[in-house]
Formats: structure tokens, sequence, C-alpha cells
């Protein structure tokens, strides 16, 4: 059967999550009951990550197993002419080996939290930023996430229903950055834990408005306790931007 890889954007507000659910909408039941329109046949689809409720894409990547093969382009316009008029779009797809999995094959991960800070309610961007209506100090809060790169235990930064074995992870880069009147942290890693760039962001926002500093964030992070972790950021601002495969 030939495989493909495709790209994935989404508006993950409509969304319990990229995940099958039995009572509610996924990410990855829309994909699944697009592609059998296509195939004829029941197809699975595979994700790269298993984002949140209400958290967008820009770039999930999944595979597929089709029964015929299909050009590229095929694959891509059929999907989306079914897709509608669901937010989900698929931006590109390739045929790849049956060695390939979307998920396992993954050598890193990267994402992206969008933060505004300002007093006035949100129009356009509403439902994709996380409205901060105290001014952030972007500078402190970049300093301060330099304590997370590299190997850590992060179960401060861990949901506690996370099914990780182990809450130790690697964290590749980390940085936060403005732009305007808002504030962009970016972050990359092979794994996360569920809810960690969540969990990291919220404490930052609390070294943002100066309730913490940056030793307090080290702190918090070296307890390796989750009642340590700050208010965790909601699902809004946060984007699965691009994953990354060995070439």
């Amino acid at each position: 059967m030939p495989r493909y890889k495709i790209t994935i954007e989404y508006d993950g507000r409509p969304f319990s999550g990229w995940q099958r659910q039995d009572n509610a909408p996924s990410v990855q039941e829309c994909l699944e009951r697009a592609a059998t329109r296509l195939d004829g046949a029941p197809v699975l689809v595979y994700g790269a990550g298993r984002t949140d409720s209400g958290v967008h894409a820009l770039a999930q990547v999944a595979h597929l197993d089709l029964t015929k093969a299909l050009t590229a382009d095929k694959v891509r316009d059929a999907i989306n002419y079914h897709l509608k008029p669901e937010p989900v779009a698929v931006t590109e797809a390739e045929p790849v080996g049956d060695e390939f999995h979307a998920r396992f094959s993954a050598s890193q991960r990267h994402y992206l939290y969008r933060m505004i800070d300002r007093r006035a309610p949100l129009t356009l961007d509403r439902g994709q930023v996380w409205r901060v209506t105290r001014k952030l100090d972007a500078e402190a809060m970049h300093h301060a996430a330099q304590a997370l790169v590299g190997s850590h235990d992060f179960t401060t930064f861990r949901d506690a229903h996370c099914q990780a074995e182990s809450p130790v992870k690697t964290l590749d880069a980390i940085s936060v950055s403005r732009y305007g009147e808002e504030v962009q942290l970016t972050c990359s890693a092979r794994s996360f834990l569920h809810r960690q760039v969540r969990s990291m962001v919220g404490s930052l926002v609390e070294v943002g408005v100066g309730k913490w500093s940056a030793r307090d964030f080290k702190d918090a992070l070296d307890a390796a306790d989750r009642s340590r972790c700050g208010p965790v950021a909601p699902a809004d601002g946060l984007y699965l931007t691009a994953v990354d495969y060995p070439a």
C-alpha cells in the first residue's frame, strides 16, 4: 500500500485536540474521514504530535496508507475537498517509504506561543493568542527561560495526567522576543511532556509581569514539583510550527 506524508494546518478551536475521541470532534477524525472518502476504504492517519484541545498547527505532520497510488497533488487536493468546511488543510503531500512514521521517525518538534500584552480586548486574534493585560518584560522572560535548555526533570512543568514514562526531557532551544505589542516564545525539542510548553509559558509570564525573578523560575524547575508551576497558559496561543525528520 502506498504511504504518504502530509503536512497539515489547522485552527484548533473547534476540536478536542488532535487525537480521535469517542464523543468529541478531533483533527485526526476529520482527516481520516476525508481520506476514507478519497480512497473508498477505511484509512488511518498517524500524527507527529497529539496537540491538545484548542491548540493550533501551522505544520503538523502525519502519514497515511492508501490502497491506490495517486500523485501527491491529487492526495493533497482530494483530501482538502473532502475536509470542507472544517478549518483543516493539507498544505503538502509526498510519497514516502514504509519505514517512515510521522511520530516515531521525528527528530525534533518546534512550537510557537503567541502573547499580546494590552488592556483592550482582542478582535482579529481572539482565540489565537493569549491576551495578557499587564506589560511583559520579554528580555527578562528570555533570560529566565535559558535555565530550561538542556536535559532536566521537567516534573514542575508536567501535567498531572501526563502518560510519559519519564519526566526527563531535553530542550534544545527556547527564545522569547517582542514584535510590537506581541511577545512570541519559540522552543524546540525531540519531544515534550503533556502541556509542558503551556506550563513553561505560564511560569515565564510570572517573570514577565515582575511576580517572579529568574532565580524564582529556576528554583521552580529544580524543585521538580508540580505545585511550584505558575498558572498554565491557555491553549489559544500555542502552535505546532514544524516537525523535523532525518534527511
